[in-house]
């Protein structure tokens, strides 16, 4: 096939990622943009429709934006960015009176709304739907997006690579657009804007076990760092502590908040053990809970702990947890009477690509935001629910900087080749995906997992410098597929993590090594910064680092 002649599609701000990041910022520009918003599956498929627990802030007398202040700053063991943690908390409370306003249905108790309490937070600031939350949140998002006169959705649309004025060598180097493969007609074209948003999420799919969906592939992390941004504190992937075991169920969380109000954690033989590892129990920090529950499945060789919370009304569970009682009902698990068996799974990304606080990153015309961006904000271990809280925070502060800047307005338009199809072929071997896909996510559990050490990792670098060779060659001479381009950006931010954890000398966190069990003295994040990266130019705002 010769290389595709289709003209490139023209928008303002071509948002990359549908989730409530993503469709915070496009509801939040101003009307006369032309705006794309781009989901590689359905709009229903990300990490957004599958969170539960719910969105952090401060909203009642008796909390305090200083204490949830304080919370976030532990959580993230001494590593969090003061600034960008107040940042954050600051805008909690107006976040949340704009999502009611948007009309997301909140659970009300009386004449309030109820909040509830998760590891790591002081007070009950949780607010909630039921233990739908992020459902909840995408689904009323989604629909004021759809009645937008200026906002084109489309789904099972997935970016391939940013284009830059360097790659076109240009000069004055700028993020212009991206290229982007229609799933349905398997046809790429360039989409053009002269602001691109990557809002793609994190890379927890790296990992054979995760609560994640199966899109959490770390696309945005890896364009960027091929586009030439740097990368920060990949090292910090978080686990969540219960996950549902069972052979029927993939990727079901068991919500923080069954623990937070009153779940136990179980051994096989119906015993507590939360309280051997933290005075907190079970309402520890993730990190802390997903170790000790890790360690003591090793520890016994059993495949599962337990989270009860039976001994609650059966009333109370249903109307608290009517998404995990019925999901649990199918599977024959009758949480009103019976405990869940749990594991831990990978869950969020706390890494990604460095920005400031208004989304912009190293290259110009390129923002980032949710949690795809790296703005200090968590630290070493995210603390619970501060999650749906940045993207909608981050969202809303990256329309303001895209609405300031004329740029948006004025941009020159440069011409943009075709996706070049004519050195290429279809594949034979599709198996190669499928087996090098299992391969990398396998090692990566047994090496660069829960708790590390030096030798785990070695293995892991050798493994993936091979696994990169081999995609690399695949990829240059077969016509691309969605699971190909998710494969090849999967191995690329596995590497980053890879290295980001080779260099941390420490225990912080979620980044537990038996070779360095303690802290180190000395703070720091972990920067990389790829081959091609060039520092921005002194007029644009710097990173946080």
């Amino acid at each position: 096939m010769s290389t595709t002649q289709s003209p490139p599609r023209d928008f303002d701000v071509l948002i990359i990622g549908s989730g409530a990041a993503g469709l915070t910022l496009a509801l939040q520009l101003p009307e006369h943009l032309k705006i794309a918003l781009l989901s590689k599956g359905s709009f229903e498929s990300g990490s957004t429709w599958l969170a539960q627990g719910g969105i952090a802030a401060v909203l009642e007398e008796g909390d305090s934006l200083e204490e949830h202040i304080r919370d976030t700053l532990t959580a993230g063991a001494d590593l969090s960015r003061p600034d960008a943690v107040a940042r954050m908390v600051e805008e909690g409370p107006e976040s949340i009176r704009w999502l009611i306003d948007q009309g997301v249905p909140f659970t009300r108790e009386g004449d309030h709304y109820h909040l509830t309490k998760e590891g790591g937070h002081s007070h009950r600031r949780i607010i909630h739907a039921t233990d739908a939350t992020g459902r909840a949140v995408h689904e009323t998002l989604l629909a004021r997006a759809q009645k937008a006169t200026n906002i084109t959705l489309l789904d099972r649309h997935v970016a391939i690579d940013l284009i830059t004025r360097r790659k076109l060598k240009l000069p004055h180097n700028r993020c212009i657009g991206a290229y982007v493969l229609d799933i349905r007609s398997g046809h790429i074209r360039a989409f053009r804007a002269p602001q691109v948003v990557l809002a793609t999420g994190g890379a927890a799919k790296a990992y054979l076990y995760t609560s994640n969906s199966d899109g959490s592939t770390g696309d945005g992390i890896a364009m960027a760092w091929r586009a030439g941004c740097r990368i920060a504190n990949m090292e910090f992937n978080q686990f969540h502590p219960t996950c549902l075991y069972h052979p029927q169920a993939k990727s079901f969380l068991i919500s923080e908040a069954v623990r937070g109000e009153g779940g136990k954690l179980l051994l096989p033989d119906g015993s507590r053990f939360m309280h051997h590892f933290d005075e907190r129990a079970e309402l520890a920090p993730r990190d802390i809970v997903a170790r000790a529950i890790d360690h003591e499945m090793k520890r016994l060789g059993c495949d599962c702990v337990y989270l009860d919370i039976s001994h609650r009304p059966a009333d109370f569970i249903r109307e608290h947890f009517p998404t995990i009682h019925q999901r649990c009902l199918e599977l024959g698990i009758d949480i009103t009477r019976d405990p869940i068996p749990v594991v831990p799974a990978a869950h969020y990304t706390c890494g990604g690509i460095v920005t400031g606080a208004d989304g912009k990153t190293d290259l110009a015309g390129l923002y980032a935001i949710g949690e795809t961006a790296f703005t200090g904000l968590h630290g070493a271990n995210r603390l619970a629910s501060n999650s749906l809280l940045e993207c909608i925070v981050s969202g809303r502060a990256a329309a303001r900087a895209i609405s300031q800047d004329t740029t948006t307005a004025q941009a020159e338009r440069p011409e943009i080749p075709g996706w070049d199809e004519s050195l290429v072929t279809d594949s034979d071997e599709d198996v190669i995906i499928s087996h090098n896909w299992d391969e990398l996510r396998r090692f990566m559990w047994d090496y660069v997992g829960i708790v590390r050490t030096n030798k785990r990792l070695a293995r892991a670098q050798h493994r993936i410098e091979l696994l990169l060779q081999e995609i690399s060659e695949y990829y240059s001479n077969y016509r691309v597929s969605s699971d190909l381009i998710e494969l090849r950006n999967l191995a690329t931010v596995a590497e980053l993590i890879i290295r980001s954890a080779i260099s941390r000398k420490e225990s912080r966190g979620l980044h537990y090594t038996l070779d360095y069990p303690a802290p180190a003295a000395e703070r720091s994040d972990t920067v990389l910064a790829p081959a091609n990266f060039q520092w921005p130019d002194a007029t644009r705002v710097e990173a946080p680092i």
